[in-house]
């Protein structure tokens, strides 16, 4: 017998509006553009307990006032709402309160803590999370408050930063050592608030370091004027952190021990990423070519600890330990006689898969997948069958009352839509029996199972990242089942006996090969513009109304819905005019100029690091968000901070031409033939002219340095006129001003080397 809980009437008039206000308030309050103070937030909680409790009084058959019940519902709503808004608003003042003190930003600080989680080396240094014990200045040794967490980066080689006068400046770091979770260390940092680029579509890395806990980011000052960082020994604390690098590093000595080299050592290294990132939930790990085919494929979710992991790890633990309950009076314990094995199996798959989450590193998917799996667990364990949109509704509510900021992270939306669809189409359960039949009956269900997800989810998918993959749905029907009981299994056993390690690795290079395949097929994946919200919510109704169990008659009605989302074009620029969109790269340059029919980037901003750049992760979204064929890439000069994103910009457009001061022996010239932009080059389009006024052949003869040769562009359509100048300095300054003043008349002017001094 199955009960549903609370009495019908008390159900349908409070849980599902209470649990749709929570929802909503949440939602609203993290639309905010700026904080309340905590009291006002605290009076607005109290008005909607307030509110909450009046509803109480008046619901069923004894209330004192009959309100209808529309209007008792959009009460309880209101109310919840209200009280939701508070507490997300509360929680985040709260956070905000312990950031880092404006006057400490550049300030050398002296700092006691512990290292909070396993470091990340890559070619750049070491980074690693600080929990903070102590902190003061290293000037004159006053005491300080920093935040609870820092992000640190402890460079290696020579690093740039800018001298109290405002100058720039290099100092020789020295190597970082090899840091452990958990040790106590001592160490001179300089620190910054968090600042996230302020890209439509881009990486949102400020909100991602608020759902971190992080409130500040620095370095290690490790130079040969720094006082040298001390270890201060090892301590029992972070235990788990102290597992998880332990297994990390054991993976890779099994898999690419150091005798390597070549093509050998870095196919090993990429194999060994993914089984790392699989046991120990380290996504840095994979390298960024296996990303981009995974992401080319769908099927990036397989590759993290996801939702996907943490449910199927679940699944297989509850029955398990089911399976092993029901053997325990065989074998004399008689503990299936005091505890029904259901139960058992209940809690003991949902504990293992929350211990499994905890041991991958905790993250966000992690977390939101094991209180899905405990909201569920609840409802069962108590033997409540509640409709399905209560039960969707019910795990929202909590997810979001446990962190609300996941509403703003696209993993929530394409996990509880998965969800609902499959909830709304489901057609009853089947009991498949053994045999062939059932095995049939299973693989049936599977296929229609992932085309129901895959159909309901492109709208969203291409909402999120104006891209979706057409050999999504064949390279998930494969990679699903090989992924779940292949190469996770493997990989985890791997922990029992290292050498089943090398067999996990094998079974990812089979996946691996089978992918780019599927990658490497013409029209494997299609990108569109960002549709308007309108026309996403009208496309997400037709891909759900297309799986609904519907006559196929109203299931075509689906199909209008989805054109506006797959036909979407970005307004352009008017014929004769032009537009420019600097996007916000930090340190650098990255400028996209549009046409009626025609775009240029000029520059692609920094590299940040092996496996990050301006381009990846700022300039190819944004193309792609407005639908971009980009048919020129100028990059000034070969500096980092204005070439570093180029590579992956150029194989975003393959048709584009490279113009540029670049060698033609740089790695870039691998990627795209290297044009030399020289004074003189001019070109139209759309009414609009382009003309290159610097450098000259003779300044490539001179042998002059990077920024002696910076290309200098000039875009004017006879009423404006704009001057990207890299980062030419004082002599070509004063040249150009000479030789070219009429030309150099500018509405609108790119400060050569940033606004520098040089």
């Amino acid at each position: 017998m199955h009960r549903t809980g609370w009495p019908a009437p008390l159900r349908s008039a409070w849980i599902g509006p209470a649990l749709t206000g929570w929802c909503l308030g949440t939602g609203l309050q993290l639309q905010q553009p700026v904080l309340w103070t905590a009291g006002l937030y605290a009076c607005c909680m109290a008005l909607g307990l307030l509110g909450s409790a009046l509803a109480a009084m008046n619901t069923g058959a004894s209330r004192r006032v009959r309100w209808p019940s529309a209007v008792h519902g959009l009460a309880v709503m209101a109310c919840t709402a209200v009280c939701a808004f508070s507490l997300c608003g509360l929680r985040s003042a709260a956070f905000v309160q312990n950031g880092l003190l404006p006057e400490l930003e550049g300030v050398d600080l002296r700092i006691t803590g512990l290292v909070a989680a396993m470091p990340q080396r890559n070619e750049g240094g070491l980074r690693f999370r600080m929990a903070v014990a102590s902190a003061a200045r290293a000037s004159d040794g006053i005491a300080v408050r920093l935040p609870p967490q820092l992000e640190l980066h402890w460079y290696r080689g020579r690093i740039g930063f800018e001298t109290a006068g405002g100058e720039p400046a290099d100092e020789l770091q020295s190597t970082p050592p090899d840091l452990r979770a958990g040790q106590r260390w001592q160490m001179t940092v300089r620190l910054k608030a968090p600042h996230g680029g302020r890209n439509p579509r881009g990486f949102d890395y400020e909100l991602w370091l608020w759902e971190q806990a992080v409130q500040a980011t620095g370095y290690v000052r490790a130079g040969p004027s720094d006082t040298p960082p001390g270890w201060l020994g090892d301590t029992w604390r972070r235990p788990v952190e102290r597992a998880r690098q332990a297994v990390r590093d054991a993976i890779y000595r099994r898999m690419a021990p150091p005798g390597l080299e070549g093509d050998e050592a870095r196919t090993q290294q990429r194999r060994a990423g993914v089984v790392a990132a699989l046991v120990v939930g380290d996504q840095n790990a994979i390298d960024r070519a296996d990303w981009d085919v995974f992401r080319a494929t769908g099927v990036a979710h397989l590759v993290s600890i996801s939702g996907l992991h943490i449910t199927m790890f679940a699944w297989l633990a509850s029955a398990l330990v089911g399976w092993l309950w029901r053997r325990s009076d065989v074998l004399g314990w008689q503990a299936g006689l005091r505890w029904p094995a259901p139960r058992v199996a209940l809690v003991g798959g949902v504990g293992l898969a929350a211990a499994y989450a905890v041991f991958s590193g905790w993250g966000v998917p992690s977390q939101r997948t094991v209180w899905m799996l405990v909201t569920v667990g609840v409802l069962r364990w108590r033997g409540l069958r509640w409709p399905w949109p209560l039960v969707w509704l019910l795990a929202c509510a909590v997810v979001l009352a446990i962190d609300p900021w996941a509403l703003l992270q696209a993993g929530f939306w394409l996990s509880f839509v998965a969800v609902g669809v499959l909830f709304a189409t489901d057609g009853g359960a089947q009991a498949a029996g053994i045999g062939l039949a059932g095995l049939r009956h299973r693989a049936r269900a599977m296929l229609r199972e992932q085309w129901t997800v895959t159909l309901a989810l492109t709208p969203l998918t291409l909402l999120l990242f104006q891209q979706v993959s057409l050999v999504g749905l064949l390279a998930n029907l494969v990679a699903i089942p090989w992924v779940t009981l292949v190469v996770t299994p493997l990989a985890l056993l791997g922990l029992l006996a290292a050498p089943i390690w090398d067999m996990a690795g094998a079974a990812v290079g089979g996946l691996a090969w089978c992918l780019q395949g599927l990658a490497a097929l013409p029209g494997a994946t299609v990108s569109v513009a960002a549709a308007s919200l309108g026309a996403s919510i009208a496309g997400l109704a037709g891909a759900v109304l297309l799986v609904l169990r519907l006559p196929w008659g109203l299931r075509a009605l689906g199909v209008p819905l989805l054109l506006p989302v797959l036909l979407w074009q970005s307004p352009r620029p008017a014929p004769g005019q032009f537009e420019l969109l600097v996007a916000d790269i930090g340190q650098g340059n990255a400028v996209l100029v549009r046409t009626a029919d025609h775009s240029l980037v000029f520059d692609t901003g920094p590299r940040f690091g092996p496996d990050s750049d301006a381009g990846h992760l700022v300039l190819v979204p944004l193309l792609r968000a407005l639908g971009e064929r980009v048919d020129t890439v100028v990059v000034s000069h070969r500096d980092s901070d204005h070439s570093g994103g180029a590579q992956a910009v150029l194989e975003m457009q393959p048709q584009a031409r490279l113009l540029t001061s670049i060698e033609a022996a740089h790695p870039l010239g691998r990627v795209r033939p290297i044009e030399p932009c020289l004074a003189g080059q001019r070109w139209a389009w759309d009414g609009v002219d382009f003309e290159i006024l610097h450098p000259r052949a003779a300044d490539y003869a001179a042998n002059a340095k990077p920024n002696a040769i910076s290309c200098v562009l000039r875009i004017s359509n006879g009423a404006h006129a704009a001057l990207l100048a890299g980062d030419i300095e004082k002599a070509q300054e004063a040249r150009l001003a000479a030789d070219e003043p009429r030309r150099l008349h500018a509405d609108v002017l790119l400060v050569p080397h940033h606004g520098s001094r040089a």
